[in-house]
């Protein structure tokens, strides 16, 4: 067993908010994870910059807290203008962390754009701003959904690691195990930068159903049979989901993770409730 990960990385995404109400409560969760001094906080960037103006908002606020952001850039209906506009103007802020995805398309959107992949961005990137940016780019330990084999999956995945990535972050996943056989095959295909599991909080049975779907992320037979064991026991599903995510994490980093990126959902409980598990130190309020 390979050994346990030594100053493993945690860092946590939120996504922007699109009303006061959400800002106020966003601020509120933030204030409540800060410390726990995440390395960086990511924020999602809506599909074909939809929300560009917020992600740069929610970016400056963290910087401004002493946190260090990471916008999400998605390219997927851009062109290489408008990226060359966002990074002239991350460079100005003095944010020097990327999470570089190729995004979906658009509802009603026929062409791609410039840039049809996510390792076009990350050249792109690196031919703008040479060294400037740490670039995160996106794994996927269960293939990607529109992949058509995990060889080629993985052979994507190198493309954007020979582009100019320097670390990932996975897609969720519930089995450890495609994890791990996920390191072996890039370790096979020669590729040797920090691959971070994502990890995504248990705490609603319809909403991680419905992600899941979406994205790809098995569920396990026995994870799911609980689920539906407790119906509508929100206090049992979110325990029994601390415990399973708990033990996800505890077996990641005990076989060498490099370490967590939480997916928070803009939520702090799930959280705080992993990291207390975990043995971690967080402040007693």
């Amino acid at each position: 067993m390979p050994a346990a990960s030594t100053n493993p990385i945690f860092s946590m995404e939120f996504f922007p908010p699109r009303t006061p109400e959400a800002e106020a409560s966003l601020a509120g969760v933030i204030e409540r994870l800060a410390p726990l001094t995440p390395r960086f906080c990511s924020v999602t960037f809506g599909a074909a910059g939809s929300t560009r103006e917020k992600t740069f908002e929610t970016v400056l606020s963290l910087q401004s807290l002493g946190l260090e952001g990471a916008p999400h850039l998605s390219c997927i209906a851009s062109t290489r203008d408008n990226i060359r506009e966002v990074l002239m103007a991350y460079q100005a802020a003095d944010i020097r962390h990327i999470v570089a995805l190729r995004g979906d398309m658009p509802s009603g959107m026929l062409s791609a754009g410039e840039f049809r992949y996510a390792n076009e961005l990350v050249a792109f990137i690196r031919e703008e701003t040479q060294d400037h940016f740490h670039i995160e780019v996106a794994a996927y330990p269960e293939m990607h959904p529109q992949a058509p084999n995990l060889r080629t999956d993985v052979q994507n995945f190198k493309r954007k690691v020979e582009a100019g990535a320097n670390s990932a972050i996975t897609q969720y996943f519930f089995n450890p195990e495609a994890y791990f056989r996920f390191l072996d095959d890039c370790e096979k295909a020669g590729i040797d930068i920090p691959i971070v599991p994502g990890i995504m909080p248990i705490t609603n049975h319809t909403q991680i159903a419905r992600f899941s779907e979406m994205c790809g992320a098995d569920i396990p037979r026995w994870i799911r049979k609980r689920l539906e064991q407790l119906g509508d026991d929100r206090e049992g599903i979110r325990a029994f989901g601390l415990e399973v995510i708990s033990d996800l994490c505890r077996r990641l980093l005990e076989e060498g993770a490099p370490g967590l990126h939480f997916y928070t959902l803009n939520q702090s409980e799930a959280v705080l409730g992993i990291y207390r598990n975990l043995g971690m130190l967080i402040p007693s309020a």
